[in-house]
């Protein structure tokens, strides 16, 4: 059966940013911004200054970045950030 929805984790080294359920990211790569939906293969990008988007609880959300990294395994997106 498909998954709908992506765990998300957004950590910076003080704090959690945001923990919760999307139905998909937008992620700001190096070479790129790219999203990330449910059943996505596992990866590992180094993230350029720019903006992560998401969708929590029906509304767009938004948080700027300077850098840092994302890493996708298994439905769970932990996100790292500068």
């Amino acid at each position: 059966m498909r998954k709908t929805e992506l765990q998300l984790n957004i950590i910076s080294a003080e704090k959690t940013l945001f923990s919760g359920n999307v139905p998909s990211v937008v992620i700001p790569g190096v070479n790129g911004s790219f999203g990330v939906y449910p059943d996505h293969a596992p990866l590992i990008s180094p993230l350029a200054k720019g903006e992560i988007i998401y969708v929590d609880n029906g509304t767009e959300q938004s948080l700027e970045v300077n850098g840092g990294i994302a890493e996708v395994n298994d439905g769970v997106v932990t996100i790292c950030v500068a």
